[in-house]
């Protein structure tokens, strides 16, 4: 892997990288490329989200399940694909809700770099996927290097804003102290959600809680 990641993690991370449980994904993921499988995000891309957001920069995660597996979309950042490519419907979900909840009108830009760039951790549980074939590296140990990460920001941090969207990502509600953080939960923006994830006004929510804090809000538009 051409791993590119950003200081502050790596020294906070080195200890995961060492365990066997990483080599032995390491391994896995050469294996898949040895054998001719086309994997995605591009290798330079895997660590993106932890490339933009430093550490202690951190003010919100958004916790996604798996990278996008068409071609073209997926660039390390949950829910996030690179300008000049569709907004996938999950994608588009999450701009209506934007509007709604904070009256504005959003670009329809589908890069969510900028919000990175604030201190949105834009975290996928697993973070490669094979072309075409939608959480087939679930069980290849990157939950396990995900959990790891939840666990110390929760552990090492103070006053996060914890976006979880979907029964999957509430899963994850155990590995965060809701006495040290905000773990706010709604449905799947997916369109298979039925819409429920509409009228959760996250946006706004994570904002008061950033300007209760003394933080700056995150600027969401687009």
């Amino acid at each position: 892997m051409n791993v590119q990641i950003e200081d502050s993690w790596k020294g906070i991370l080195q200890e995961e990288f060492d365990k066997p449980y990483f080599a032995r994904l390491v391994a896995f993921l050469h294996a898949e490329k040895a054998a001719g499988k086309r994997i995605y995000p591009a290798g330079n891309r895997i660590f993106k989200a932890f490339e933009l957001t430093p550490f202690d920069d951190v003010k919100v995660v958004i916790l996604g399940q798996d990278p996008y597996h068409n071609p073209g979309q997926a660039m390390g950042l949950s829910f996030s694909v690179p300008d000049g490519v569709p907004a996938p419907p999950s994608l588009k979900n999450i701009f209506r809700e934007i509007e709604d909840d904070l009256g504005i009108r959003m670009s329809g830009r589908p890069n969510l770099e900028p919000w990175a760039r604030q201190g949105v951790l834009l975290l996928n549980a697993v973070l490669t996927v094979e072309a075409g074939k939608a959480a087939s590296h679930s069980r290849s140990g990157w939950q396990e290097f995900t959990d790891a990460v939840i666990r110390t920001l929760s552990e090492r941090r103070e006053g996060l804003v914890f976006l979880l969207w979907g029964n999957f990502a509430r899963s994850k509600r155990g590995l965060i102290d809701p006495a040290r953080h905000f773990v706010l939960e709604a449905a799947h923006p997916s369109p298979l959600a039925g819409g429920a994830f509409f009228g959760c006004r996250h946006f706004s929510k994570t904002n008061e809680i950033l300007r209760n804090a003394g933080k700056t809000p995150i600027e969401w538009k687009l």
